[in-house]
């Protein structure tokens, strides 16, 4: 199969217009108020149920498709041990999803699909001030129109209107996988990914982040470097940092010297051990390294975009689901580290390879709404 930074443009910049504007979305609204009072809740905080998108196609994922599809039923079925799951998949597939991802705790939606990138794609959920439901998008645009996603761009107001919340419109282009919140004001964003030309042309760093701030009812944003043109989504920040809670930050630590990610991760921890929260706490900074050892071929081997990430993990109502690859010391590692980071969850390790080869994992392809 392709690596996602060969896969060929399918939409040009006019087509992904054309498409928000069949959607009726205000290309040319005003910025959130500095007094809007919404703002994302932390992961960790209690969830109403987890979205996936079973739409792994022949097109994309080649001789693939298949692993991803049963990757994807694997996750499905490890989450809905714990909460809810809402799996949206094509009509002509709905038995096939059913087969791999059904459960007692599973409902099946019907809808057009491009891909599997649910938190790219999906509603961005907030709160407000007396603990009502509201979401955003930001306007998914296949990471700056490097993939098809014409389909997937109207995924996110069908995930609010099953929620019976509006969509609130950024005028931001971006994904879900590019935001990374405490919950109590403080954001880890990656500038190669915000501030990009193939997403929001024109923005300032300045003009992005007061933008985020008033949509995710953030006071502070911690910014990385991020690089760009590595990988499809310009370094997303769930492969980099993550809030385990206020004060608390898990952070990626590439020890391969041949990565590009060495550097990257490096100046990424050095910038998070000299930061300090919205409220001027210092972070108490962790670290995360990818396995080095060699894993199952089929999928990594002759691979640059193999995303061996164990710190694209989920937190659920009482789990954190994460991946593992094959590799029994560095899988046991991050297994033990999750265990202390997030006691009195259990820790669900499961065999994403396939869809790792794609250059995502387990946080990637998926997206929740928070309880309220």
């Amino acid at each position: 199969m392709p690596t996602r930074r060969t896969f060929l443009q399918q939409l040009s910049i006019a087509a992904g217009i054309g498409a928000a504007a069949s959607l009726g979305l205000p290309l040319g609204s005003a910025r959130a108020s500095e007094t809007d009072r919404w703002f994302m809740p932390d992961e960790g905080e209690p969830q109403q149920r987890t979205y996936l998108a079973f739409g792994a196609q022949d097109a994309i994922w080649e001789d693939f498709t298949s692993d991803v599809q049963a990757a994807l039923g694997r996750i499905a079925q490890a989450i809905a041990g714990y909460q809810p799951v809402t799996v949206f998949c094509r009509a002509s597939e709905r038995a096939l999803a059913e087969k791999h991802c059904a459960s007692t705790n599973t409902t099946f939606v019907t809808t057009e699909l491009d891909d599997i990138w649910m938190r790219d794609i999906s509603a961005n959920f907030v709160v407000d001030d007396s603990a009502a439901l509201g979401a955003v998008g930001f306007n998914f645009n296949g990471w700056g129109n490097k993939q098809r996603h014409r389909k997937d761009t109207q995924l996110a107001a069908l995930v609010a209107k099953l929620a019976g919340v509006p969509l609130q419109r950024s005028e931001l282009v971006g994904e879900g996988g590019g935001i990374e919140v405490d919950g109590h004001g403080t954001g880890i964003m990656t500038q190669s990914c915000w501030v990009n030309a193939n997403r929001n042309p024109g923005w300032k760093l300045a003009e992005v982040e007061e933008e985020l701030k008033a949509r995710l009812g953030l006071r502070k944003i911690i910014w990385l470097p991020g690089i760009a043109g590595k990988d499809i989504t310009d370094a997303h920040v769930d492969f980099y940092a993550r809030f385990v809670r206020p004060g608390v930050v898990v952070a990626n630590l590439d020890n391969d010297p041949q990565s590009y990610d060495y550097a990257v991760t490096r100046k990424h921890l050095e910038i998070l051990r000299k930061a300090t929260d919205a409220d001027g706490r210092p972070l108490q900074v962790h670290t995360m390294s990818p396995p080095l050892s060699p894993r199952r071929s089929k999928f990594s081997q002759g691979n640059p975009d193999f995303a061996a990430g164990y710190i694209n993990y989920v937190v659920l109502n009482g789990a954190v689901i994460a991946p593992q690859f094959g590799d029994r010391d560095a899988d046991e590692k991050a297994r033990a580290l999750l265990a202390r980071l997030y006691p009195g969850r259990d820790v669900v390790q499961l065999n994403i390879d396939a869809i790792a080869a794609g250059g995502g994992g387990i946080h990637c392809v998926t997206s929740h709404c928070p309880a309220v």
